[in-house]
C-alpha cells in the first residue's frame, strides 16, 4: 500500500500494532496472535475503515513480524488495502519512529495495541513523533503470565525512551 495521503484518507482511525516474537518455526507467538486479536477488536469497535500498521523487522525467526501479524490479519478477513506493514523496526522506540515517517501527514486518530504492561510506553513515543494518540487497546494476558516482572522493565524503559524520542524529534530525525 502506498502513502496514506490523499482524498479523505488521513481522517480515519490507525491502529499501530506493535510487534512480538516469531517462532523458531515461523509461525506467530501467542503474545503476537492476542495483540492482532486487540487489534481487529478494537477495529470492529473503531467502524471497520481503520488503516492496520502491524510492526517489527527480522527477528531471531522466520520472517519480519510485520509480515507474520500482516498473514493474521488477512486470515482475519482484514482487506489487505487496509493493511500497511511497518517492516523495519527492532524495538519499540525505532517501530514508534517508523511509525511516524510512515504516517507523515496522517489526520486521523492513532490508537496503539500490545500487551498491556507495554501500552503506556508505545502511546508515549508515537505522541512524542507527533502523532494524535487516541486510546489503545491492551491484549489480554495469557494463562499464567505475570504481568509485574514486564511492568517493572518498563520502568526505566518509559523515561530512557521518551528521552532519546524526544531527542531525535528536536534533531529533526
Amino acid at each position: 500500500m502506498n502513502a496514506p495521503h490523499g482524498s479523505g484518507a488521513g481522517a480515519r482511525p490507525a491502529i499501530v500494532i506493535f510487534g512480538a516474537a516469531v517462532r523458531p518455526d515461523g509461525r506467530p507467538s501467542e503474545t503476537m496472535r492476542r495483540r492482532v486479536a486487540a487489534a481487529v477488536e478494537l477495529g470492529e469497535r473503531l467502524g471497520g475503515e481503520a488503516l492496520f500498521v502491524p510492526t517489527g523487522g527480522e527477528g531471531l525467526h522466520g520472517a519480519a513480524e510485520s509480515a507474520v501479524m500482516a498473514k493474521l490479519l488477512r486470515d482475519w478477513g482484514i482487506d489487505p488495502a487496509r493493511i500497511m506493514e511497518e517492516p523495519t523496526g527492532t524495538d519499540t522506540l525505532s517501530s514508534a519512529r517508523a511509525v511516524a515517517a510512515l504516517l507523515r501527514g496522517w489526520e486521523g486518530p492513532v490508537h496503539p495495541v500490545s500487551s498491556g504492561y507495554h501500552l503506556r510506553r508505545c502511546a508515549v513515543l508515537l505522541r512524542l513523533m507527533g502523532l494524535r494518540v487516541a486510546p489503545g487497546q491492551a491484549a489480554r494476558a495469557g494463562p499464567g503470565f505475570s504481568e509485574w516482572r514486564w511492568r517493572l522493565r518498563e520502568l526505566p524503559a518509559l523515561p530512557y525512551d521518551a528521552a532519546l524520542a524526544a531527542w531525535h524529534r528536536l534533531r529533526g530525525h
